[in-house]
């Protein structure tokens, strides 16, 4: 291999809040008969891809995030399905990776594997990469995950992961889960909130923590220059409030992915007019669905 070292022009400028203009795979009216790719690969830019399992495969239908930067690239969760001849995660990594190797040659170029949070649907397709040559997967869980980044010692810290160029801010946001964690990559602006916000069911565990963090978020988003609101699913329907079934396997006419910093207050907003009820809550954007 070619041990040239070019380096990335990861820019020091405001991204630009550009769409993501993606036609989403979204399922099929039979998902016997779906002819999707197992994973939709869209290249946002040459240093950033977004993925997203078919629904035929798993409902959830999950978005990952594959970020490279000048020393090492990050997968940030591996999806809802173990199976590699089903899901072929790291097949469809070790090809994205060395189509960025012609580009930007790397004798040694390490894959990091992080996690939104720790449910099975984020989770699944670890083992894939359990023996690839020099790969780092951090576990999921609070007793892993949080002690990788520091947050066991301080859960409000901001921690950084260093791509060589191109920096990850990395906070703890729990309440959807304990262990949850969002990304922000100054390059593109992405704030990558898994399953703590996206336009869908937003599942919570702790609602105290829940509203901690909707309000970390809000003033994290305030100094800094963030695009697009990403998580990890689309649940809702283009229609106001409405959402699809539970295990749909189609989804024909989805909301976009990408949210905003307005929507984020949109969603605190809407913690306060919920207040102490449990139960599902409708909102235009989304759903909050308090468990207690």
């Amino acid at each position: 291999m070619n041990t040239d070292t070019r380096q990335a022009e990861f820019g020091s400028g405001v991204p630009e809040p550009r769409p993501l203009g993606v036609d989403w795979i979204h399922g099929s009216p039979s998902a016997k008969h779906n002819t999707d790719p197992d994973i939709q690969v869209h290249v946002h830019d040459e240093h950033t891809v977004i993925l997203r399992q078919n629904m035929a495969i798993d409902y959830e239908a999950p978005f990952l995030y594959l970020l490279f930067g000048d020393d090492r690239a990050v997968l940030i969760d591996t999806g809802a399905t173990a199976s590699a001849e089903l899901f072929p995660l790291r097949r469809v990594v070790d090809e994205l990776v060395e189509r960025r190797l012609v580009a930007y040659p790397r004798a040694h170029y390490p894959l990091l594997v992080l996690h939104s949070h720790a449910h099975g649907d984020h989770v699944a397709g670890d083992g894939q990469f359990a023996d690839r040559p020099d790969t780092v997967v951090v576990p999921a869980g609070l007793d892993e995950a949080w002690p990788y980044f520091g947050f066991a010692e301080d859960p409000d810290r901001v921690a950084r992961v260093d791509l060589g160029g191109r920096v990850l801010e990395c906070l703890a946001t729990p309440g959807h889960h304990p262990a949850a964690v969002t990304y922000y990559d100054p390059h593109t602006g992405f704030l990558l909130t898994g399953d703590t916000v996206y336009p869908g069911r937003l599942y919570v565990s702790d609602w105290p923590a829940f509203r901690r963090t909707v309000d970390r978020l809000i003033d994290f988003a305030g100094t800094r220059p963030v695009t697009h609101v990403l998580g990890c699913h689309i649940e809702m329907t283009t229609e106001p409030g409405v959402d699809y079934p539970i295990r749909t396997v189609y989804q024909p006419d989805e909301p976009p992915l990408e949210m905003s910093v307005a929507q984020l207050r949109d969603i605190r907003r809407a913690i306060d007019e919920v207040g102490e009820r449990t139960g599902r809550h409708a909102f235009p954007d989304f759903v909050l669905c308090r468990d207690a």
